[in-house]
């Protein structure tokens, strides 16, 4: 048998030929790994800087985000939202305030309800209350939302109402059910947890879109 015939039966002759390929795959691994680094750097950053931003207007009503509620009584953190829009309502910033939240399994109120009770007994009228109880989740509260709103002809410029890590995602989530919305924090700290958590939300939300991102918690 001659080198000829031995180099074309050799096994190992095509392991250039392998290696070519196994490089060009790993380098599109690390291309891909990069630009999804890149990605959610960005987004962080977008997160960030939306969570110090007070977007306070004149607007068709002030959407207050749902938060828990213990047996009727508002939490910190629900109370402090509806604090924040109480004083936005004073202001004149909008002439319609949306308590939304629908309630936990086990739960006698909703999270609306309890905004709803929280709102009257400081002498906000109930005509200008709406109260939604559809939705466990920001896409479906803002679905809903954006659906009564029509529906009682009432514009879409809304000021949104929640804590400040959560700003960029509700914005998102707004436009994707046809609300024109702003944004106005509570006074609540962000912790670094929070943003990256809104981070992957937001960025998930960006891809597949916030409908179907939202099931994704269900």
């Amino acid at each position: 048998m001659d080198s000829t015939e031995l180099e074309t039966t050799n096994p190992n002759s095509n392991t250039p030929g392998r290696s070519k390929y196994a490089n060009i795959f790993l380098s599109s691994c690390f291309a891909l790994i990069l630009l999804g680094a890149i990605y959610l750097l960005v987004t962080f950053t977008q997160v960030w800087l939306q969570s110090t931003q007070d977007e306070v207007s004149e607007a068709d009503a002030i959407v207050v985000l749902g938060a828990a509620q213990w047996d009727g009584v508002p939490s910190p953190v629900l109370e402090a939202r509806l604090q924040h829009a109480l004083f936005l309502y004073d202001q004149g910033a909008a002439p319609y305030i949306v308590t939304t939240g629908a309630k936990q399994v086990g739960d006698r109120f909703t999270e609306a309800y309890a905004g709803l009770t929280y709102l009257l007994e400081r002498s906000v009228p109930e005509n200008a209350i709406l109260v939604v109880i559809d939705g466990m989740n920001t896409f479906q509260s803002l679905s809903a939302t954006s659906n009564v709103l029509g529906k009682e002809g009432i514009g879409s410029k809304v000021i949104l109402v929640s804590d400040p890590y959560h700003a960029l995602r509700a914005k998102e989530v707004a436009r994707e059910v046809g609300l024109n919305p702003l944004f106005s924090p509570t006074e609540l700290d962000s912790s670094f947890t929070q943003l990256v958590r809104e981070t992957i939300g937001t960025s998930v939300g960006r891809v597949i879109g916030f409908r179907r991102a939202s099931t994704l918690s269900e």
